[in-house]
């Protein structure tokens, strides 16, 4: 298993993450930042629980977030 958390209030939308893994990111109409589709929220941090073939993908969305506020990380057996 993948955990994929991101630190949503900091995001400045730059669409990096969409690029790497538009089936787990996309950018709010509302406030114009991304979000991590399927995450739940505690404390403005949201997380997310993924099968590993969403680990590569989602490592180049944490390596190429210019605010670095997305952590992925392997997760389990």
């Amino acid at each position: 298993m993948v955990r994929i958390i991101q630190q949503r209030e900091k995001c400045i939308g730059c669409h990096a993450c969409v690029d790497a893994a538009p089936w787990r990111w996309r950018i709010s109409r509302r406030d114009g930042k991304c979000t991590l589709i399927g995450a739940t929220e505690k404390k403005g941090w949201y997380m997310v629980l993924v099968d590993d073939e969403e680990w590569a993908a989602n490592r180049m969305a944490a390596d190429y977030c210019p605010v670095n506020i997305i952590r992925v990380e392997k997760v389990g057996t």
